[in-house]
């Protein structure tokens, strides 16, 4: 019988071949072993997963818990800002109707009509497209605050106000003798010498009148030794920043992202509301601001010492040159719907276009002594004004010589007038201020030594920025733009984009973008400074003279940021892009928002939030049409507001419109990415101190509800008070100290708000691994 050779061996192996039933099983011993592998793994993990959790809620806890007081001095002052009524948790029943301020109420029901598929506000488009025109609109940029502190108790001032303190004490701060620099004499003298308010009314108008027989007289005011006009006007742009009939300054091409700076030329200021009829496309000056106008006009002859029968002729032909050329200008937001901005063109193609101005005598005197040529670009703002600007000078040229007068003239000279009132008595400041009056200007008149810090900055702003540096922006600084922006970027990949291609290209520029404290101006030593200044010689006692100087330092000032693409960009108040920088200016990091000694939850509450605002402004401001979160997210907030605020039955027929959705999810992403970015902070530094006795995140929480209602520029763009996110993110996370709930309102807060972004998620998710 054939038979398996191998079972047969099996089966009837001899005696002393066959194991022992006390020796283990090589195959059972291999078994065995896979399972202590997996049981230790298995073990491993849940040990690993429990210690994760544990670690979390560990940390989760440490912010939830009280803190250690910080004391300094600093920390006592911020402590002041605080009160039981800025708290979310502590009355949450009135804080579902939370308005900012005292009578804020009124403002709240404001901005409860937000009814139907309203139009988009032009003045608001407005705000928004000049995000996007880089340096044309730098100024109006920095603007673009509140204004002065209202001058509540306890309340953050503007970050404007705030950053003009800071110089303040700077300047004021006293003398150190050897210590101080010489650069920083000099600042503190102008200012002093600003700040004295008696010496001008001493001299009254003599510094000026003595001026003009230095440029060749006045034939208003006596005798003209006669110059060409070109000449005339090139002294004025070059040695006194005057620029009667077309700006100049410097910035970069809004469509090259390289560090190259461009001579940029724009409209002027005119010195009287211009209206704009957007059907026929014109401008004219507002009809009913010319008397007030022409009155203003009078005075200021007359405080000049000129007879009050030559008033009516000099002031008539002001007026009417002024009007003549103000039909050419246009707003910024047909400007940029006409493609009219950042026209790249030769000074040799610009002199055929406009040939009334010498353009290469001008520059070339303005920015000395940088080489100027005619094949060199400038970038023009509204070329049609410029060409009807040239026209009307050459045909004002020939009227001049038939009626034997000088209107071209004395337009120059009221332009100098202009731009010297800071420097001459009350009188000029008063007859100015009361023309604004005249035209609508509501705002109150700022105090002496706000202007006298603005002045003091437009002459020593690389020396400003380097002591706003040294005293306010440390390593801590540093920090915390690293978190923000680290913060940042993960939320912009968590999005749900609309287009990959452009998601790609977002993303990839956002990843590219080097986030960055300071420029080559903010790094010059004391010794460079002191160079930068060295030709700089001030009077004890002569502001007058003293401003003169500083007009010559601004004119340094331009040809350095086109010579070497460098400004102080420290007193800035919000970020900006330079190539591939995105610059923070040193200016944002003073008190009351940010200080190298507060608790971290204060910094990362108040300046972090405001400062991912900015950033999401800068990078984004078309967000709400390249990817679905701004609406989804920003309309669930919106619904859950109106279901505590409003009748829910009528929470349908409340909507908005797409620049508030896209408020909305600013402000809500912003207070998001503060938190990412304080939680990275706290894990490096768990050890942080606190205020008023609040745990860390009850701080964060307090400080951020605290900047958005003083401090926030941007909070008229909301449909309701940002402090109510608060609101929000509570419902949507473990973090804060207790559930905002309100038992004794009919309309309670709702018990779940599903509005929870892919950010909170990854958080939570972060600390449990």
């Amino acid at each position: 019988m054939d038979e398996n050779p191998a079972v047969h061996q099996e089966m009837f192996t001899p005696p002393e071949e066959q194991p022992r039933s006390d020796e283990p099983n090589p195959v059972d011993c291999n078994k065995y072993r896979r399972c202590l592998l997996v049981l230790f793994a298995f073990s491993l993990f849940a040990t690993t997963l429990g210690l994760g959790i544990y670690s979390h809620l560990q940390k989760e806890s440490q912010l939830k818990s009280a803190a250690p007081p910080c004391l300094s001095p600093v920390c006592l002052k911020a402590s002041e800002h605080f009160s039981v009524a800025m708290d979310p948790f502590s009355h949450p029943c009135d804080y579902f109707l939370f308005a900012c301020g005292a009578g804020g109420s009124s403002t709240n029901k404001e901005r409860q009509r937000v009814k139907g598929s309203s139009n988009e506000d032009n003045g608001e488009l407005d705000k928004k497209r000049q995000v996007r025109t880089g340096g044309l609109v730098r100024m109006r940029r920095e603007a673009d605050v509140q204004g002065k502190s209202d001058g509540r108790l306890n309340t953050f001032p503007d970050r404007q106000t705030a950053l003009l303190k800071a110089i303040k004490e700077i300047l004021e701060s006293p003398e150190e003798g050897v210590s101080m620099s010489a650069a920083e004499q000099k600042a503190k003298k102008f200012f002093k010498t600003c700040m004295d308010a008696e010496s001008p009314e001493k001299v009254r108008s003599e510094p000026f009148l003595t001026l003009l027989q230095q440029l060749g007289g006045w034939a208003v005011s006596g005798e003209w030794k006669q110059k060409d006009f070109n000449t005339t006007l090139t002294l004025l742009m070059s040695q006194y920043s005057t620029f009667p009939f077309f700006s100049v300054y410097v910035g970069p091409d809004s469509e090259n992202t390289s560090n190259q700076h461009y001579i940029q030329i724009d409209e002027p200021h005119f010195q009287f509301p211009i209206d704009w009829n957007s059907k026929t496309h014109k401008s004219k000056a507002s009809p009913r601001y010319l008397r007030p106008f022409y009155l203003s006009c009078g005075q200021y002859l007359s405080l000049l010492g000129v007879p009050s029968n030559k008033t009516t002729q000099h002031c008539g032909l002001y007026i009417s040159l002024s009007t003549t050329l103000a039909v050419a200008t246009s707003p910024l937001h047909y400007r940029l719907s006409q493609k009219l901005l950042y026209h790249r063109i030769t000074i040799q193609a610009l002199q055929t276009v406009a040939p009334a101005i010498d353009w290469l005598a001008c520059l070339q005197a303005i920015f000395q002594p940088l080489p100027i040529s005619q094949s060199d670009i400038v970038l023009v703002h509204n070329l049609p004004y410029i060409v009807h600007m040239s026209e009307t000078i050459r045909q004002w040229r020939v009227k001049q010589e038939i009626m034997g007068t000088i209107p071209l003239h004395t337009y120059m000279i009221f332009s100098l007038l202009q731009t010297l009132i800071p420097a001459l008595d009350s009188r000029f400041f008063q007859t100015m201020r009361n023309y604004s009056i005249a035209t609508g200007d509501t705002q109150e008149e700022m105090p002496r030594w706000w202007r006298c810090v603005q002045q003091t900055e437009r002459g020593f702003d690389a020396l400003l920025s380097h002591a706003i540096r040294e005293r306010h922006a440390q390593k801590e600084a540093e920090e915390l733009i690293h978190d923000v922006y680290s913060s940042l970027k993960k939320k912009l990949t968590d999005l749900s984009w609309r287009d990959n291609k452009s998601s790609d290209f977002i993303l990839n520029r956002i990843k590219s973008l080097n986030p960055r404290l300071s420029t080559k101006t903010n790094d010059l030593n004391h010794a460079e400074l002191n160079h930068l200044y060295a030709e700089v010689v001030l009077e004890e006692e002569d502001f007058f003279s003293n401003y003169l100087q500083m007009l010559v330092l601004e004119q340094k000032s331009r040809c350095r940021l086109l010579s070497h693409g460098t400004r102080a960009e420290g007193l800035s108040i919000t970020p900006s892009i330079s190539g591939n920088d995105i610059i923070i200016p040193v200016g944002m990091f003073v008190l009351p928002f940010f200080h190298s000694s507060y608790p971290r939850a204060l910094n990362y509450g108040t300046l972090g939030s405001l400062m991912a605002k900015d950033l999401l402004h800068l990078l984004l401001p078309d967000i709400h049409t390249q990817a679905n979160n701004p609406v989804s997210e920003s309309m669930c907030v919106w619904s859950h507001y109106l279901s505590v605020t409003k009748d829910p039955g009528q929470a349908g027929t409340f909507s908005l419109p797409p620049s508030k959705q896209q408020e909305v999810w600013v402000q809500y992403s912003a207070l998001q990415v503060a938190l990412d970015a304080y939680k990275m902070s706290f894990t490096r530094h768990p050890t942080d101190s606190s205020l008023s006795g609040l745990s860390y995140i009850h701080l964060f929480l307090s400080s951020f509800t605290k900047v958005t209602c003083d401090a926030d520029p941007y909070r008229e763009f909301m449909p309701f008070e940002p402090s109510f996110l608060v609101t929000v993110l509570c419902s949507n996370s473990g973090f804060c100290p207790k559930l905002l709930t309100c038992l004794n309102k009919s309309q309670s807060y709702p018990h779940e708000m599903l509005c929870q972004s892919r950010t909170l998620h990854r958080i939570r998710e972060e600390h449990l691994h």
